[in-house]
């Protein structure tokens, strides 16, 4: 069983690391099901194992937390939907990359809900969209933004931290990081793409997509 649980409100980040940690411990004892629990947080920077310092503009402006997933620095806030992802993926065949494909996968089926073609880029983690309305990038290529970032970690095989879409967040507070470490392409939200989406439609799609690309629908967990 994997469960569903959807925290209302912002979710203070170290409280959340601490319940990700627990939850992987008990995940990989046998003493709990899988999960995923979906959140949104406060206004922060977090970065992953990759970060270059030169790469925090603004080291001020908002909180930040260093975390041991992979990947560089990123942006969490208000109209960002965070979905912290505990699988057991050992019991899915010890395929750490494949499993990022499925979480890539698992991002672009829910866009694709909203008519938003999410793409991936070899080279870049995360799904992107591209924008011919735009200037061409300084190189010459198609200007692409970031809608959703992907940025894991495992322990016993059992995985934790996971994917966050953009569907309305203050996109200037991008600003003070460089995103991933990408300077040559932005970001993006479902809103700022044109779309009216709030985060339960992105909750709904998120449901209906895991199952398509897990094969395995989750339990809908309410808290107390």
């Amino acid at each position: 069983m994997i469960e569903w649980i959807i925290t209302p409100g912002l979710t203070d980040f170290r409280t959340a690391e601490q319940a990700m940690e627990a939850r992987v411990a008990d995940i990989a004892a046998g003493t709990a099901a899988e999960c995923i629990w979906l959140v949104e947080h406060p206004p922060m920077y977090t970065a992953g194992t990759s970060a270059k310092d030169a790469d925090l503009r603004e080291p001020d402006r908002f909180d930040v937390y260093a975390t041991k997933r992979g990947g560089q620095y990123t942006y969490h806030g208000p109209g960002q939907r965070v979905a912290y992802v505990m699988l057991d993926v050992g019991a899915r065949g010890h395929d750490v990359r494949a499993f990022v494909k499925q979480l890539e996968a698992w991002v672009i089926a829910a866009l694709a809900e909203f008519n938003v073609t999410g793409e991936i880029r070899e080279g870049r983690v995360g799904v992107w969209v591209p924008r011919p309305e735009k200037p061409a990038t300084a190189t010459g290529s198609m200007a692409e933004d970031k809608v959703a970032a992907i940025g894991i970690r495992l322990r016993k095989w059992i995985s934790f931290h996971g994917i966050s879409i953009n569907v309305d967040p203050d996109l200037s507070h991008f600003s003070g990081i460089v995103p991933c470490g990408i300077t040559e392409h932005g970001v993006t939200s479902l809103v700022d793409l044109g779309l009216p989406v709030t985060l339960p439609d992105v909750d709904l799609a998120l449901l209906r997509s895991f199952a398509q690309i897990f094969g395995e629908a989750p339990q809908i967990i309410t808290p107390s």
